[in-house]
């Protein structure tokens, strides 16, 4: 059984900015992932990002990835593609598939970057061939050069929702409108004046009732929802459309972790059920660390921070550099992603980690 010091699973923005730091101070990193590219949702992320210069604002996601991966080669840090990790055990040897055969990982470190799922919402015809999360509207377009419909419907109007939207405005497709249940958007209004300068409309206070079409989506029917999201009678309206877009938010995907039966805890804010973890991002299971959206979703910036955190940290527990260095450099990175979060959109994010630390300080003390 091959024997290293870290093992990082997954290899997007959190598990890279992790294995780099922990490389750079000398570590011992092994990177798997099941994707057969590297860099998670970075590479279809063609926008710019926000924020500042530390966290790259202005450059465009891809192109982040594309510089982390390089890194990543500079160091010489070994990335298992297309490997699909199975089984994790508390003694920390991880099972995955390579080339159609299990292998095994023992690591003294485990970092799990996993990531986050779409969430859907269920309603008449929401199984028909044309509802697609949003995430995989923009990998058809972003990556795939496929459009996957011509008039869309987008439901949803956080910056996931928003980005795709004018994506899909840029690849050729007619987005009839944007439909959001709460009284405001949901994103950064920098995103949405884009779209309403195009003329598409947002429907605020508005849902999707329906899916309507025989073998496929033909049309949609939309509705104004009163204060407790119930659908108000007679204000149904139909619209045509081939794609339903749901961009409805994301939840930490944290199935993995749960092979461990480790403490866990609900933190709405960061969308559901979180691994326990302190500041450093070690878990309640000692030696295990998360970083990136299974740990709170939040942006690809923050996932990379707290990748980075959970890097030096790492390295540091395992004496390739010391307490004060590590100290110093986890405060500098704190440091700049706490401001990204004190915006009025980062707020709730910031409140909702405070949560996590909270809890994993009182189960510490139990």
């Amino acid at each position: 059984m091959k024997k290293v010091e870290l093992a990082v699973i997954g290899a997007g923005p959190a598990g890279l900015g992790g294995a780099i730091e922990s490389a750079k101070m000398g570590v011992d990193v092994v990177v798997i992932d099941e994707n057969k590219k590297p860099g998670g949702q970075l590479f279809k992320q063609i926008h710019k990002f926000f924020g500042s210069k530390e966290h790259m604002a202005g450059i465009r996601g891809f192109k982040i990835g594309e510089k982390l991966l390089e890194e990543a080669n500079q160091l010489k840090v070994p990335v298992f593609l297309d490997c699909a990790v199975i089984g994790l055990s508390k003694d920390k040897v991880i099972a995955y598939v390579r080339d159609e055969k299990i292998q095994y990982l023992q690591a003294e470190k485990i970092l799990v970057a996993t990531g986050a799922m779409e969430n859907v919402i269920q309603f008449p015809g929401w199984t028909l061939p044309g509802v697609m999360g949003a995430g995989a509207v923009q990998t058809m377009i972003n990556i795939e050069r496929v459009l996957p419909g011509k008039r869309i419907l987008m439901v949803g109007t956080g910056n996931v929702g928003l980005i795709v939207s004018y994506q899909l405005m840029q690849a050729g497709a007619d987005v009839v409108a944007l439909v959001e249940a709460k009284p405001e958007i949901g994103g950064y209004g920098v995103h949405a004046s884009k779209i309403r300068r195009a003329g598409v409309p947002i429907y605020l206070q508005h849902t999707v009732v329906s899916a309507e079409g025989k073998n496929f989506v033909e049309a949609a029917v939309i509705a104004e929802v009163d204060n407790n999201f119930k659908i108000k009678s007679g204000s149904e309206n139909e619209l045509k459309v081939d794609l339903i877009c749901l961009a409805v938010g994301l939840s930490p995907l944290i199935e993995l972790y749960r092979l461990i039966d480790c403490e866990r805890v609900y933190v709405p804010e960061l969308g559901g059920w979180i691994p326990l973890h302190n500041e450093n991002m070690e878990t309640a299971m000692k030696g295990v660390y998360v970083a990136g959206d299974v740990s709170g979703v939040e942006e690809a910036s923050s996932a990379l921070d707290k990748g980075k955190i959970a890097g030096v940290a790492i390295a540091e527990s395992l004496k390739h550099i010391s307490s004060e260095n590590a100290y110093q450099e986890i405060d500098k990175i704190r440091t700049r992603l706490n401001e990204l979060r004190s915006g009025p959109f980062g707020k709730a994010r910031l409140e909702g980690n405070e949560k996590i630390y909270e809890a994993m300080r009182r189960w510490e003390n139990e």
